[in-house]
């Protein structure tokens, strides 16, 4: 690093967005979800979550993302490495 500052982290991951929406069991049963779980999912199984929940808030994600936020949170000197695409969410 060009500042001369150590680092005490370095995440490198995938940045994700995660999705947020408040949904009874009978949704999740209807879609093949599981409870407190992640899924990774394409495109057109995206679009059909998308119509069939209510609304949702997206938030940016991914394991070493929120890890980086953590260590940070706490103090801790952390930077992300994520690859990302000019796109759009699917929402």
């Amino acid at each position: 690093m060009s500042s001369g500052q150590e680092l005490d982290v370095i995440g490198i991951g995938n940045a994700l967005v995660d999705v947020l929406s408040h949904e009874n069991e009978t949704f999740l049963e209807r879609h093949g979800l599981a409870k407190g779980t992640m899924h990774l999912i394409d495109e057109a199984r995206a679009r059909a979550l998308y119509d069939a929940m209510g609304p949702a808030v997206e938030i940016s994600g991914g394991s070493a993302a929120n890890t980086i936020v953590g260590v940070a949170s706490f103090g801790g000197r952390a930077h992300y490495v994520g690859k990302v695409h000019d796109d759009q969410s699917v929402g």
